[in-house]
C-alpha cells in the first residue's frame, strides 16, 4: 500500500514517551500513516523493550508497541540532544509525551518553548492526575488511574476485594482518548487556523469517562455501584455459564425477543410467554432464579452443543477465549486480526491487526518495533546534519 493512501500520511509525530500510554497513542497515529520519530535515551531506551516475553532479548510487546515507528536516541540531560529534539519538534504536527507534569518543562521541552518554535504544535500530554490539580506532581501509573477512576472498585465479586483486568487498561483507555484529542485539535486547526494546543489526558479521568451512570445514579439516588461478579443488575440476563465439559460461555440474553427465544431453546415456553419476564425489569427481579435456570441447562450440555443452539436461534453467546482460541478461530482470520510480520532474525510472528478497519484508507503494520537508535542517522541528516557532526554529537553523549 502506498504510504499516500493512508489517512495520516504527512502527519510527523514526535514521541517523547515510555511504557505504555504515550507510546500507545503514537502507535495508533502510525498506524494509519503518520510518521512517527520515537526519541529514546541512548543507555537502554524504553523500559518496555524488556518487559514481559523476551525473544533473542527483546520484548515481543515492544515490537507490537513501536511497530511502524523510528527509533532516534537523545540524550535529553544534555543541551545539544535537546536542540535535537527542538529542530525535530519545528517541523513536527504533534508531539506525544507521558512524562510527569513538569519533567520537560526542567528540560527546556515544555509547552510554552515547544510551542514558541512550532506555533501551530498539537502536544498530546498524558499524565496519571493531569496538567493541573492538587495531584498533578505526583507520580500515577495506569492501576492508579483505574483505581481512582473507579474501575476497580466495581470489578470482581461482592465477597472479595476488587481485582484487576489482565492488562493495562488504564493505560491503554487513556491513550486511545488521547490520539482522537490529538486529531480533534489537528482537525479544529486545520478548519479554523490558528495555533496549536495542549491535549491534556489524565489517566484517572479517562477510565472514569468510561463508568456509564456511576455519577448520575449516585447524584440522583445516591445509589453507589458494587461488585457483582459477571452479572450487572438492571441487566438480565447477562453471565458467565460453566458447560458439561467444564468451559465458560458467556451468554447475553437481555434484549426482551432474544430473552424470549433462549427460553424456548431451553424447553421452557412458560417462562418465554410470561407477561412478569417481558421487560428488563421483570427478569432482573427474578435474576436468580433465571441464573439458576439457565446454568442447569448449559451445565448438562458441551460448550460446542450450547454454541451451536444458541446459534441457530440468534441468541448472543461466545466461549471465553484464550490467545490459542484466537489462533484457530475464522472470525479473526476472515478479518485479518492475525498480521505476519518478521522479526530482525528472519522469524515470522504473528500480531494484532488494525483497529479501526477504513473501507478506503485503512490501517497497516509495516515494520515491528527497530533497533534501539537505528534510525537516528537518518533522521538527524535528514534535518542537516551532517556525519561529522553526528559523530561528533554521538561522541559528546548528546545521541
Amino acid at each position: 500500500m502506498s504510504s499516500t493512501t493512508k489517512p495520516l500520511a504527512g502527519i510527523k509525530v514526535i514521541e517523547l514517551g515510555t511504557l505504555i500510554a504515550g507510546p500507545f497513542a503514537a502507535r495508533i497515529l502510525g498506524e494509519f500513516g503518520a510518521e512517527v520519530i520515537k526519541i529514546e535515551s541512548p543507555d537502554g531506551g524504553d523500559p518496555l523493550r524488556k518487559w514481559r516475553k523476551l525473544y533473542e532479548g527483546t520484548s515481543l510487546w515492544w515490537y507490537l508497541q513501536s511497530r511502524n515507528k523510528k527509533s532516534v536516541t537523545v540524550n535529553l540531560k544534555h543541551r545539544d540532544g535537546v536542540e535535537v529534539v527542538r529542530k525535530l519538534v519545528a517541523g513536527a504536527d504533534i508531539v506525544v509525551e507521558n512524562f510527569r507534569p513538569g519533567v520537560l518543562e526542567k528540560l527546556g521541552l515544555g509547552w510554552e518553548a515547544l510551542s514558541a518554535v512550532n506555533p501551530g504544535l498539537v502536544m498530546l500530554r498524558l499524565s496519571g492526575f493531569g496538567q493541573t490539580g492538587p495531584m498533578a506532581q505526583q507520580p500515577g501509573f495506569g492501576a492508579i488511574g483505574e483505581s481512582m477512576g473507579g474501575l476497580r472498585y466495581v470489578t470482581g465479586f461482592p465477597d472479595r476485594p476488587p481485582v484487576k483486568t489482565g492488562i493495562s487498561i488504564g493505560d491503554s483507555i487513556a491513550a486511545l482518548w488521547g490520539a482522537l484529542g490529538a486529531l480533534m485539535a489537528l482537525r479544529h486547526k486545520e478548519v479554523n487556523g490558528g495555533r496549536g494546543q495542549v491535549v491534556d489526558v489524565a489517566l484517572y479521568e479517562a477510565v472514569f469517562a468510561m463508568m456509564e451512570s456511576l455519577v448520575p445514579e449516585f447524584d440522583v439516588f445516591g445509589f453507589v455501584r458494587e461488585r457483582t461478579g459477571n452479572i450487572m443488575p438492571g441487566i438480565t440476563p447477562s453471565n458467565t455459564h460453566t458447560t458439561k465439559d467444564g468451559k465458560h460461555v458467556a451468554i447475553g440474553a437481555n434484549g426482551d425477543a432474544i430473552f424470549r427465544r433462549l427460553m424456548q431453546t431451553m424447553g421452557r415456553d412458560d417462562l418465554a410467554e410470561d407477561p412478569s419476564l417481558a421487560d428488563n425489569a421483570g427478569r432482573d427481579a427474578r435474576r436468580e432464579e433465571i441464573y439458576a435456570l439457565i446454568d442447569a441447562w448449559v451445565a448438562d450440555h458441551d460448550e460446542a452443543a450450547v454454541l451451536e443452539a444458541l446459534a441457530a436461534v440468534g441468541v448472543p453467546a461466545s466461549r471465553i477465549y484464550s490467545v490459542a482460541d484466537m489462533f484457530a478461530d475464522p472470525q479473526f482470520l476472515a478479518r485479518e486480526m492475525l498480521q505476519t510480520v518478521t522479526l530482525p532474525d528472519g522469524r515470522a510472528c504473528r500480531m494484532p491487526g488494525i483497529v479501526p478497519k477504513l473501507s478506503l484508507t485503512p490501517g497497516e503494520a509495516e515494520s515491528p518495533g527497530p533497533a534501539l537508535g537505528e534510525h537516528t542517522d537518518a533522521v538527524l541528516g535528514a534535518l542537516g546534519y551532517d556525519a561529522t557532526a553526528i559523530r561528533a554529537l554521538r561522541a559528546d553523549g548528546a545521541i
